[in-house]
């Protein structure tokens, strides 16, 4: 047992070893990102314009085009969350949002066709051998940045159950580094969610906290 442990070791070590500056620059831009959007601070979406550019290349260079791809999302909506959340504070609006009943039903429909037709079109366009998982992390990742940047409560519910997908994926692929962030992530995940209600909570009519 002890054996195999150090071998396990010795294997992770190397693969450490082996992690691209790229690699390492991306995760920790990525941590940053995350951290400040928990916070609702506005610099959330510059940070993550620099670590999308690098994760593309990462995840191009490892085949994983459907995350590949989603990076390059991740960049447009990231200027665009950066846009609205400034227009959000002029504005005065209420800063958090949530879903009603009918935007849940169509938050898991769209996510479900999304996560096949993704799912089909990599396996039958691309050389990944993980094509309806990297799908399925892919929509869902789709779906919850559309929320952040709307400032929706449940985006960060999303990316709790996106990132403990996303762990074993990035095991699978050697890139552990990234698998590292992505617990890391999971963790700022529940954090953002915490504070995120607590914000929420702060707006709503008296009647509804008493429901």
């Amino acid at each position: 047992m002890q054996v195999l442990a150090l071998s396990i070791g010795q294997h992770i070590a190397e693969e450490f070893n082996q992690t691209t500056p790229l690699e390492w620059f991306g995760a920790i831009t990525c941590i940053g990102c995350v951290y400040l959007a928990a916070k609702q601070s506005i610099w959330n979406w510059p940070v993550a314009i620099i670590s999308v550019i690098a994760y593309t290349i990462v995840f191009f260079n490892s085949q994983l085009y459907g995350d590949a791809g989603l990076q390059v999302y991740f960049l447009g909506t990231s200027v665009y969350g950066w846009y609205f959340w400034i227009k959000k504070k002029e504005r005065h609006e209420k800063p958090v949002t949530s879903l009603n009943g009918k935007q849940y039903a169509l938050v898991i429909i769209v996510t479900l066709i999304l996560s096949l037709l993704l799912g089909l079109f990599l396996k039958k366009f691309t050389p990944t051998n993980v094509p309806y998982i990297d799908g399925f992390c892919t929509a869902i990742s789709f779906v919850a940045q559309i929320l952040m940047t709307r400032k929706v409560l449940q985006n960060w519910a999303l990316w709790i159950f996106v990132d403990i997908c996303y762990v074993p994926l990035y095991i699978y692929k050697n890139l552990y580094v990234t698998a590292i962030l992505y617990i890391v992530l999971l963790v700022l995940a529940w954090l953002g969610h915490v504070d995120w209600q607590k914000e929420y909570k702060k707006v709503l009519p008296a009647s509804e906290l008493l429901n």
